[in-house]
């Protein structure tokens, strides 16, 4: 590891999983989606409701997991609205890569908040959990 804990949980990254309190989990939004890191045993639970043209007009977050999942969720949540399957695709893979050291780090808003992630492997879990919660949500 090239980062000491400390730099892992900066006061951004535990502000970010403060901020979830802004996309609270709706079991009546008519998609419900989750996903759980095998890696560290975070969950993730998102309800999302569409828009006309199917991509996300809502999203609802309920997290079991680390500050840097957590972090993630409301990293996602924020930049979520707008998004269809296919971004969120793209933005998953990409993001595996960069985790991976296989690709640059994604332009999804607000991830350099918790890049320091990227030289903790088992936290790439709680970092993806967002991304494929919301696949596992969407038709």
């Amino acid at each position: 590891m090239s980062s000491s804990p400390m730099k892992l949980y900066t006061p951004v990254v535990l502000s970010l999983a403060t901020q979830l309190s802004r996309w609270p989990h709706d079991p009546e939004m008519p998609l419900q989606g989750r996903a759980r890191s095998p890696s560290c045993g975070s969950v993730l639970a998102m309800s999302l409701a569409l828009d006309d043209e199917g991509a996300i007009e809502r999203v609802g977050v309920s997290a079991q997991a680390c500050a840097i999942g957590q972090a993630s969720a409301a990293i996602f949540a924020e930049a979520a609205r707008g998004q269809g399957r296919a971004k969120l695709q793209t933005a998953l893979t990409a993001i595996e890569a960069w985790l991976k050291g296989e690709g640059p780090q994604p332009d999804w808003p607000g991830l350099s908040a918790i890049a320091a992630a990227k030289d903790y492997p088992a936290r790439h879990g709680a970092v993806l959990l967002p991304w494929k919660s919301a696949l596992d949500a969407l038709p």
